[in-house]
């Protein structure tokens, strides 16, 4: 095998080759950081360490040697900046975090760690996940020397989707064979449908929060992007599992392999198709794709049933009430006193907090800050937040409602494919009415992904949201997988890469 055809490899095909020590782990991890720095003008990539990252696959190589090789033994897989990781600065893409070094790894991190993968790096997103356009990050990108936001590989004036924006473009333009993403809102699937790849996020609970630097502590779940479901089960498989010692939300369910039914039939699987989800503002040619990849299940057996989740336009309201408040609960801990960005110039504490967060975040987290503080404040957290809570709880019981008629529900992912970079530019109503497809699933805690589904305007990828109910992330990859094996939208790439 020649290294040049490395990039090329999915997550599973790269493992049996290096299992197979066709080629090692070293020389993967060599092809995948000269890529990245090839194409840094993407502004994935917010730190390389290459000596961490040669280091972990010298020791790669060296169980392999030794037969006891890991499942993802030897891959490269870069990670969110919303991770903590040893070795790599730590930031949440925000300035009030530069330069900030972990002595600890994130427990997503470890269990990919342990079974086998090398960090390949740290990448870029949105300051401490609050986006949907990759837009807001602080930090300067590899190779820049100012913040910079990433560039949608498929077209590079356009957005990827955010937060997780760096980690999507890194799959799509073959930067890496995997990454890790959070969602909150939608931040693993509305990126992965703008990019082209396949993310999932997980039921609430089932990946661990440790160390995963704190957006919104109810909706904030892990999960992994890649370019297939194949490649997903695969890593949703190591990073899952019980974490109570040290994530009070962490769910007390056992690891499971999400690979060993990926080839099961779906015939007579009962698809939901939510009228909500297929209303006015709805783009055209993201309606078509959307409809072209569900005629491909109809083909495979499974059967298309209406449903409808009456609260869906309600989920935005709610997501934007309880997301900042919990936002400013968590972000109350950056005040410059024990660790971050701290105001050079005060006269006492209090002046010294107002400067250092002023300094320290960006309009985004500020403006959610102070929603957040607003809703949770005397006399409006019963008018606001608490209404909010009933109103989620009346959205997860639509769900399950919905639930009673089908196995798993599909929709589109965002009503477009990807805006032109400023196109929203002080209006960031307009990037959270991008989310309404998303928050419903994200506030009833339930697994989603995007599946590429094909193209609308200009060429720009499409995704397929599948939702499924809680724990069923098996039946969901396994239907994204049958989609793939009858379909290559998931093969395709952009040009000039």
């Amino acid at each position: 095998m020649t290294s040049t055809a490395l990039h090329d490899l999915g997550v599973a095909q790269l493992a049996t080759e290096l299992r197979e020590r066709r080629v090692s782990a070293v020389e993967a991890a060599q092809h995948f950081l000269a890529r990245a720095k090839a194409h840094q003008n993407l502004g994935a990539f917010v730190a390389l360490n290459e000596g961490a990252t040669l280091a972990q696959a010298q020791a790669a190589d060296a169980r392999i040697a030794a037969g006891t090789a890991g499942t993802l033994e030897g891959v490269p897989i870069a990670h969110k900046d919303i991770f903590v990781t040893k070795g790599f600065p730590s930031t949440a893409g925000s300035k009030m975090l530069a330069g900030y070094q972990s002595p600890f790894d994130a427990t997503v991190v470890t269990r990919l760690a342990d079974a086998g993968a090398v960090t390949l790096g740290k990448l870029n997103c949105d300051e401490f996940a609050m986006g949907s356009a990759n837009e807001n990050s602080a930090v300067a990108p590899v190779g820049f020397d100012s913040p910079a936001p990433v560039r949608n590989p498929w077209d590079s004036h356009r957005i990827p989707g955010g937060s997780s924006g760096g980690s999507a473009v890194a799959v799509a333009a073959r930067l890496a064979p995997a990454v890790t993403g959070t969602d909150t809102g939608g931040s693993i699937r509305q990126p992965a449908s703008f990019c082209g790849i396949t993310g999932i996020k997980p039921t609430y609970g089932r990946a661990s929060r440790y160390g995963m630097i704190a957006f919104a502590s109810s909706l904030d779940q892990a999960g992994p992007m890649a370019r297939s479901a194949e490649d997903c089960a695969l890593l949703l498989s190591a990073m899952c599992g019980p974490d109570p010692d040290r994530d009070s939300t962490s769910l007390d369910v056992p690891a499971e392999n999400f690979s060993a039914k990926l080839n099961d039939s779906i015939e007579g699987l009962r698809i939901g198709i939510p009228a909500e989800f297929f209303g006015e503002g709805l783009a055209p040619d993201v309606r078509a794709a959307v409809d072209a990849a569900l005629k491909e299940y109809e083909k495979l057996g499974a059967q298309l049933v209406p449903i409808s989740l009456p609260r869906t336009e309600l989920s935005i309201p709610v997501y934007y009430i309880i997301a900042p408040a919990e936002a400013s609960s968590n972000l109350s801990r950056f005040d410059g006193v024990k660790f971050g960005h701290r105001a050079k110039n005060y006269t006492d504490l209090v002046d010294m907090y107002k400067k250092t967060r002023a300094e320290g975040f960006g309009d985004e987290v500020k403006r959610r800050i102070m929603i957040g503080t607003y809703v949770l404040s005397h006399g409006y957290y019963d008018a606001y937040y608490l209404q909010a809570q009933k109103i989620r709880r009346m959205i997860a019981d639509d769900f399950q409602n919905a639930f009673k008629h089908c196995d798993l529900i599909a929709g589109p992912v965002a009503p477009t494919v990807a805006w032109k970079l400023g196109e929203h530019g002080n209006d960031p109503l307009a990037d959270y009415l991008a989310d309404i497809f998303t928050l419903p699933a994200s506030l009833a805690g339930l697994p989603g992904m995007s599946v590429p589904a094909g193209f609308g305007e200009s060429g720009m990828p499409v995704g397929l949201q599948l939702i499924g109910n809680y724990f069923h992330e098996a039946r969901l990859l396994n239907a994204a997988h049958r989609l793939q094996q009858a379909t290559d939208f998931h093969l395709r790439q952009p040009g000039g890469l």
